[in-house]
């Protein structure tokens, strides 16, 4: 079979969803490639509906837009999404850095939103999505010419497009397809995700610690008196952190937060996860007909909460170049791509120097450096100008 679509995208995680409902919306016809799949229904006493994603994604204004033009926003489990109204940072001694809705003359700073409940609202979205056709298989071969670009599937299937959309994650096979070369870097830390309730209210504040010895320790709200925990530990740390209970890192953790949250306990059923942290800087976002987005594109340490919001940045940047083409460009024309990579280039850039440079920053126990970075934390809580401008840029609207 030969399927035919102005945009075709691969991969099927929540960049990609939203990429096919953008384009669809727009009134491209979409080809969105996941994973074949065999789905086994689980027994009804293995089913836990309640139990909290150990996954969670800071949203920001920009990716909030995306989603409510998308119609998605509204489609989300409201009861299981917490508003950040604050965020406090705090560096190795006294320094503190903090930022607050009102200050930002904003309703939220962000919103934490489980992976599991972001993806259902798209996958219910994309049921109805009639310019959208879901194809299961897995990519052998990609082909691009002056015409379309094309991919062949191990069923024999062809996809051909206008414009091919890489949105395959950190190990990009489409990435890989193109020879498009990368800068890999590993942090030597493994990011640890779980949810504790906490014995005090946490009043929509994120909190974020940053330690040499320790890595850095962020909890983010949840509703209700529960919080979500984001460790990237060093990796000789986080393998003593994997082999403890749960209650010995809820132990752990309410030493660091017990003035902000008393004690912690695990939330049932016990769920934790990790993974390693590295930076993937790809030396180009786009090749002949094919445009990355999401991690396909740009890998960040997790430590400032924005992976995903790069990722859906690029998408409504894709989307503006593409619509905005002109009636002679189709979807891949060579104009729009190089348009789409310099939307992205300044955003991207800023993200990679900023996640990377506070992660080597706070990473040091070199005494100078020690001081100029707690020195550093203090100024920039006292100086409303600066603080302001690295609170629009969180938000996605410097």
């Amino acid at each position: 079979m030969h399927i035919q679509s102005d945009i075709c995208i691969i991969g099927d995680g929540a960049i990609g969803k939203v990429a096919a409902l953008g384009f669809a919306q727009a009134g491209l016809k979409v080809s969105l490639l996941s994973p074949s799949r065999v789905v086994a229904s689980a027994p009804a006493s293995t089913a836990v509906p309640q139990a909290w994603d150990a996954r969670v994604y800071a949203v920001n204004h920009v990716a909030h837009d995306l989603l409510s033009g998308v119609k998605v926003w509204e489609a989300l489990d409201a009861s299981r999404v917490a508003a950040v109204d604050a965020m406090v940072v705090k560096g190795d001694t006294a320094s503190v850095l903090a930022f607050d809705a009102y200050g930002a003359r904003v309703g939220a700073l962000a919103w934490i939103v489980e992976d599991r409940n972001l993806n259902q609202a798209l996958d219910a979205a994309l049921k109805f999505a009639s310019n959208v056709r879901m194809v299961h298989g897995r990519a052998l071969s990609l082909q691009a010419n002056a015409a379309a670009a094309s991919v062949q599937l191990d069923n024999g299937d062809t996809l051909s497009a206008e414009l091919l959309v890489g949105a395959d994650g950190g190990q990009s096979w489409v990435r890989t397809q193109c020879e498009i070369d990368f800068d890999y870097r590993p942090y030597g830390q493994r990011a640890i995700v779980s949810n504790f309730a906490c014995e005090k209210p946490h009043h929509g504040v994120a909190h974020q610690w940053f330690s040499p010895a320790e890595g850095i320790i962020a909890l983010l709200p949840l509703p209700g008196n529960q919080v979500s925990l984001v460790w990237s530990a060093p990796d000789a740390l986080a393998d003593v952190l994997l082999q403890e209970s749960l209650a010995q890192l809820a132990a752990r953790l309410s030493i660091l937060a017990a003035e902000q949250l008393g004690s912690l306990s695990p939330l049932q059923p016990e769920i934790v996860k990790s993974f390693p942290l590295a930076l993937i800087r790809p030396h180009s976002i786009t090749a002949a007909r094919v445009a990355l987005i999401g991690d396909a594109a740009h890998v960040v340490h997790p430590l400032a909460g924005h992976g995903m919001n790069l990722g859906f940045a690029d998408v409504a940047g894709l989307i503006k170049a593409v619509s905005e083409r002109g009636a002679d460009r189709d979807c891949g024309d060579a104009r729009v791509l190089s348009r789409y990579a310099r939307s992205r280039k300044e955003d991207i850039l800023l993200m990679q120097l900023a996640t990377d440079g506070l992660a080597r920053l706070f990473g040091t126990e070199f005494e100078p450096l020690r001081i100029a970075r707690n020195f550093g934390l203090n100024l920039v809580n006292r100086l409303p100008v600066l603080k302001r401008r690295l609170i629009g840029h969180a938000l996605g609207k410097p």
